[in-house]
Formats: structure tokens, sequence, C-alpha cells
């Protein structure tokens, strides 16, 4: 065990519980998961209730699924889809800055997990426990894992988008 290690440890472990916290939060806190889809049906993400179940239960699975470096590309690119589209709906308007509700936090999380998708997610995982010395081994980092977080993330984040965003009409000043 290197430092190293130990510091992608410390990242993974940060990054995918407070990711899953995130999803937590909209099955089980304040409003719950009728609160949450109300929330996506008013942002124009409908059906609200299929996207506050997708969105809950992904963060929860990409949060854990990094947290314990497990396939560690694929739950990043869940960050990436889940970021994109929260950026998109929620954010965008804000500008950059998290201080005004920006995506700037959205980009940080999604990066950082695309990171750690390039780097591997060290010794101190399932990656290595289950995979080291074989071939999937090398898929689940390097430029591997680099485009396999990359483009399957966008391509669910541009592709929910796509199919299911229809945003509300603006209010008129009356």
């Amino acid at each position: 065990m290197t430092a190293y290690d130990v510091g992608v440890l410390i990242l993974r472990v940060v990054l995918g519980l407070t990711m899953a916290a995130h999803g937590y939060n909209k099955f089980f806190g304040k409003g719950g998961l009728k609160g949450t889809a109300g929330w996506f049906d008013s942002m124009g993400m409908r059906p609200g209730m299929f996207h506050a179940r997708i969105a809950a239960t992904t963060e929860m699975a990409a949060g854990i699924g990094l947290a314990v470096g497990l396939l560690t590309p694929i739950p990043a690119a869940g960050f990436v889809a889940l970021m994109l589209v929260a950026a998109w709906t929620v954010h965008k308007p804000n500008g950059f800055f998290i201080v005004k509700e920006g995506w700037e936090y959205n980009l940080v999380l999604a990066a950082s997990a695309v990171g750690i998708a390039t780097i591997g997610a060290g010794r101190l995982s399932l990656d290595y426990a289950l995979f080291s010395g074989t071939g999937i081994y090398d898929l689940l980092h390097g430029w591997w894992g680099l485009l396999i977080a990359v483009v399957l993330g966008l391509a669910g984040g541009i592709g929910q988008l796509v199919i299911f965003y229809r945003p509300p009409a603006p209010q008129s000043a009356s």
C-alpha cells in the first residue's frame, strides 16, 4: 500500500459517499421521492416520478460504486450523466459560480469522477481485489477508463436531455 493508494481511496470515498447522500436525500429527505418528483416536473424533466427514481437510484449506485472502486469507469460515467443533466436543467442560467447556484459544483464532481476513472481506483478497491491480473483490469483505468467514463456519461446525459427534457415556457411579466 502506498500514499497514492490511500489518496485515491480518500477521493473515492468522499466523492462517492457525497453522491450517494444526494440520492438518499432524494428518496428519504424532506418531501421524499414525491417532493423530488414534483421538483423534476417543475423543471421540465417529465415524468417527474420516473426521473426522481432514476436520479436517486443512479446517485446512490454511482456513489457507492465509486466509493468501493467497483468497475470504476461505470460509476464515473454515472457522475458525468447526472451532473450534465443537473447543470443543464437547473444551474446553466445561473452562470458558473456555485454561490449564485451555477454549475461549478457539477463540473467539479463530474471531472473528479473522470479523473479517478483515468488514474484508477488504486489497490484499496474492489477493482484491484477482483480484477488485478486479468484483462478486465486494463479497461478499468488509464485511457480506457477515461474513454468509458466520458463517452458513456455524455451519451447517458445527452440522451436523457434529448428524450425527456421539455423546459417550462418562460413566465410573462404581467
